[in-house]
């Protein structure tokens, strides 16, 4: 393969004399995996539209090639130096570009919109958004640009003026940006109509949802940010959707078809314009309704599909039309137990379940030309991976990925080829051109990153659940000078929690690479994905409902179980640690499992999950009202007075995903208890610490745990 096609983004190290390796550093484990170790791939792959030639970065994004299947040898398309010349611009890479058309692609430096035709070698400038603009959206044909100031929504025209498509006086009224603190798989705010003649959008009324207090401390004096923040059981967001029809420009609202504050999601815009699907669930989250509205009047049509489970429905994907001509379409449900793919008419007829498949799709990644194939990535039987397949509309179903492993495929126009870039348990990455007969051309191979290093191995296993049947998987990485005849002490780190798989079939098997300089101090690391984790269908996830913390806690300490199996383990130093959801599993497992860990340390835990927001909540909770036992069940701060050994609890101070909340009311009661603990603040991060700060973090935390698991 041509020396052009890689990625030129590897550390270059000298193997020291004697044939001594390298000793990675926490720095590095915690900071360098994605950096200094990043594998050789093709950066910047995009194929451009309606053709079968692909361009890719050089130079870190500076410089921008084209290429084609036939012949991948790329020649430059565009430097960089080129690009900021026609466009008066200063673009310092090519990340971020979208194509508009088969010739011409744009770039923005945030605030600024430009295009360039790689054919004429001009450019202009499209639109320019205010300071202060956030949740950019561009349309379909890339020449308009809508996006939000404050609670407001506004769109810049094709004579670059902007034109307000709210006017809310009342900050509480906030549109055009991602609601329902982006559950079910809402990810932003704005939809444009395919042939950009509407712009659908959520707006939420937050004017009853509960105001909560977090502390600036960079003032003098400290001050307090308010965020809107709709706990358990408590009022929440009131949602509307906003159709602004750009003709007459008049916007009307659609409301939930049920109760107030039902949510509507997973919007999507039919071929033609003429209408909108919206999937409202109950507040509930046991109902479900796909329902299709008018779009020019914005009145109820009919309901086209409608679920139910007594545990949750939680769609998470919009409806997806194969063929840009017509309005039949293919709804993903895992109401027989897996997500499958159904293929519905606009009268909400099933034409056909295009896959039966007992293990989980993930997403849709496209469709070809005519329509008539439907692509998209699941984990095929194996759930630790991610595979690409397609269904045609008589539920043909194809692989086409010929390696396990987590793939990421792009599909060409036409879907006469795809790019498929992978990693596996012995491999790094991989880099592949694949056309429509599977054949495969290898555009870049990655040399193994760590090979100087120091480093440990990693197994994968399968144990039996605490149910006695269900296989889950393990993982165990042990230092590079392991010796079986030795005894070590093992770190658990858990997650365990819905939306969440640590273990994959990927390098280093979806470990971090703190966790390999963690073995090399001498430790066994391990990890189990417990009943209640993603990828492995409704059932296996559901378990959970109504008593988060049960049957989690028994898996892991089924995992405990193994541990003290193995000769080489030492079953009396045990630490645990985990952060979020993973926060409350440890501790839940320091407090209701007294005992099984000398060692454990909480980042950013659910205590109490009356504390925590509505959304998420509630879907595995139900309410305080139905679930008071279930919710007693869970609270940690009713176990304080079990804590053996040693506990940290770590919290971000303006987290506003876990609220500090959380472990303050813990604090309290282990003071309360007079039970010793420790406790550690992270001043103005958020629900996780970034940045260099996050050596700082993993520092804090590993020491703690070499320091009192003894």
């Amino acid at each position: 393969m041509n020396k052009n096609l890689i990625a030129f983004v590897s550390f270059f190290f000298i193997v020291a004399a004697f044939g001594q390796t390298k000793e990675l550093t926490l720095e590095d484990g915690v900071m360098q995996q994605y950096r200094a170790f990043r594998p050789d791939q093709v950066l910047g792959f995009h194929w451009i539209p309606e053709t079968n030639k692909f361009v890719y970065f050089e130079e870190l994004g500076r410089k921008l090639m084209i290429a084609n299947p036939n012949d991948t040898k790329g020649t430059e398309l565009v430097s960089l130096s080129d690009l900021n010349e026609v466009l008066k611009a200063d673009f310092r890479s090519f990340w971020g570009m979208e194509w508009k058309d088969a010739s011409t692609f744009i770039l923005t430096d945030g605030s600024k919109y430009y295009a360039y035709n790689f054919t004429t070698k001009k450019g202009n400038l499209l639109a320019t958004t205010p300071d202060g603009a956030a949740n950019s959206t561009l349309n379909n044909a890339k020449d308009l640009v809508a996006f939000t100031e404050e609670n407001n929504l506004y769109f810049i025209d094709k004579n670059n003026i902007k034109v307000a498509v709210t006017a809310e006086t009342n900050s509480g009224i906030v549109s055009g940006q991602t609601y329902a603190r982006s559950e079910f798989g809402i990810s932003g705010g704005i939809f444009w109509s395919p042939k950009s003649s509407f712009i659908a959008f959520y707006q939420k009324d937050e004017t009853e949802v509960a105001d909560y207090p977090l502390l600036d401390i960079t003032e003098t004096p400290g001050k307090l940010m308010s965020i809107k923040y709709p706990m358990i059981g408590q009022k929440s967001e009131k949602p509307r959707v906003g159709i602004y029809n750009l003709a007459t420009k008049e916007t009307l609202f659609i409301t939930p078809k049920g109760a107030v504050d039902a949510y509507l999601t997973n919007l999507a815009w039919s071929p033609d314009e003429k209408y909108v699907l919206i999937a409202e669930v109950n507040r509930e989250q046991n109902n479900m309704s796909m329902n299709l509205y008018d779009a020019k009047l914005g009145t109820f049509i009919r309901t086209l599909i409608n679920e139910k489970n007594e545990r949750w429905v939680e769609p998470e994907k919009p409806a997806f039309f194969p063929s840009k001509t017509s309005n039949n379409f293919v709804w993903s449900s895992e109401k027989d137990g897996f997500q499958n793919l159904y293929y519905y008419s606009i009268e909400g007829k099933l034409i056909k379940q295009l896959t039966s498949n007992k293990f989980v799709i993930k997403s849709i990644l496209g469709s070809n030309t005519k329509g008539t194939e439907i692509y998209f990535e699941a984990t095929g039987p194996n759930a630790m991976n991610t595979l690409a397949y397609k269904v045609d509309l008589k539920g043909k179903q194809s692989l086409l990925t010929k390696t396990d492993g987590t793939h990421t495929v792009a599909l060409s126009s036409d879907g006469n080829y795809f790019f498929d870039e992978y990693s596996n348990h012995s491999t790094q990455s991989k880099s592949l051109l694949v056309d429509s007969k599977l054949k495969e051309t290898v555009l870049v191979e990655s040399t193994n990153k760590y090979k100087d290093y120091k480093m440990g191995t990693s197994e994968i296993k399968t144990i039996k659940a605490a149910d006695g049947t269900t296989d889950l998987v393990t993982r165990l990485i042990k230092p590079s000078n392991f010796d079986a005849a030795k005894k070590y002490p093992v770190l658990v780190y858990v997650y365990g929690g819905p939306h969440a798989q640590l273990i994959t079939n990927s390098y280093l098997d979806g470990a971090s690479l703190w966790m390999y300089w963690m073995a090399e101090q001498g430790y066994l690391i391990f990890t189990v994905d417990n009943r209640g984790s993603e990828n492995r269908g409704f059932a296996f996830e559901s378990i959970i409902h109504g008593r988060l913390g049960v049957h989690e806690i028994d898996d892991q300490i089924k995992g405990v179980d193994y541990l003290k199996s193995l000769p080489y383990v030492d079953g009396n130093r045990l630490a645990v640690h985990g952060w979020s959801f993973g926060g409350f599993m440890t501790t839940s497992l320091m407090l209701r499992k007294p005992g099984t860990f000398t060692t454990g340390v909480a980042g950013g835990p659910v205590t109490d999950w009356k504390y925590y927001e509505a959304m998420y909540g509630e879907r595995y909770m139900d309410m305080p009202a139905e679930n008071q036992k279930g919710f007693d069940e869970a609270n940690t701060l009713n176990y304080v007075k079990n804590l053996e050994g040693k506990l940290l609890l770590i919290h971000g101070t303006v987290d506003d995903v876990v609220v500090m909340q959380h472990n303050f009311a813990l604090v309290k009661k282990f003071i309360e208890a007079e039970k010793q603990m420790d406790f550690f603040p992270y001043p103005m991060h958020k629900h996780n610490v970034g940045g260099k700060d996050r050596v700082h973090l993993m520092k804090k935390v590993l020491d703690y745990v070499i320091d009192n698991n003894k």
